[in-house]
């Protein structure tokens, strides 16, 4: 058995009684996982999975696949606050999508849990817009090792597309609709962020900041 931090990505039907779902955790990676029953009323992970839950679970590692059984979850954080506006659970949605494209299944990489946790966090109390999304695309090409946040020479969602050979479709409506925000004064895309109008800090090596939720961590 292990055990590890983690928050759900995605979920789909696997069976009448059973469901996949999918995590980014903080010791194993992005990880897909198998719950068995979870679709029966009086099922022990009743109420305690849902889109962008953040929870402590415990996996039984498949030996022949990447498809583990999940056997426990308790659950730490809803992010309840996120569901609450369409804006804000589009953004998630769309960070979600960003580091299931930039993860490699069951590769351990602390920092991506980190990024996602602290942006929820943010969303959770704060409504998104485009400098909250340029941070997430610098800080999330940054730790995959093509953008470097110290020189600023590319656009980090280009950088991004070009070694994944793609960016999400919903990124361009996404951006449409920050756009219309006025404190939105940031240009994703073209040009370079300024670092001291992103409302969540950013230190090279290191994902933090002031105005997301440290006490999440």
């Amino acid at each position: 058995m292990q055990s590890t931090a983690a928050i759900l990505l995605r979920k789909r039907k696997f069976s009448d009684t059973s469901l996949i779902v999918s995590w980014c955790t903080e010791s194993l990676g992005c990880i897909h996982t198998v719950a068995k029953g979870a679709r029966r009323a009086k099922s022990p992970f009743a109420g305690k999975l849902d889109l962008f839950f953040e929870a402590e679970i415990q996996i039984a590692p498949s030996r022949k696949s990447n498809l583990h059984t999940l056997t426990e979850v308790a659950l730490r954080n809803p992010f309840g606050g996120i569901r609450r506006k369409y804006l804000r659970t589009q953004t998630a949605a769309y960070f979600v999508e960003l580091i299931e494209l930039c993860t490699e299944r069951d590769h351990h990489e602390p920092e991506l849990f980190a990024l996602l946790r602290r942006a929820f966090g943010y969303l959770d109390a704060n409504d998104p817009n485009l400098r909250v999304a340029a941070y997430f695309e610098t800080e999330l090409a940054r730790i995959t090792g093509v953008h470097d946040t110290k020189m600023l020479k590319s656009d980090p969602a280009f950088a991004l597309g070009n070694l994944f050979g793609k960016l999400p479709l919903s990124r361009t409506p996404l951006l449409k609709t920050l756009a219309q925000d006025p404190q939105s004064n940031l240009q994703v895309g073209r040009g370079k962020p300024n670092e001291t109008t992103i409302p969540i800090s950013c230190h090279p090596h290191r994902v933090g900041g002031s105005s997301i939720n440290r006490d999440r961590e």
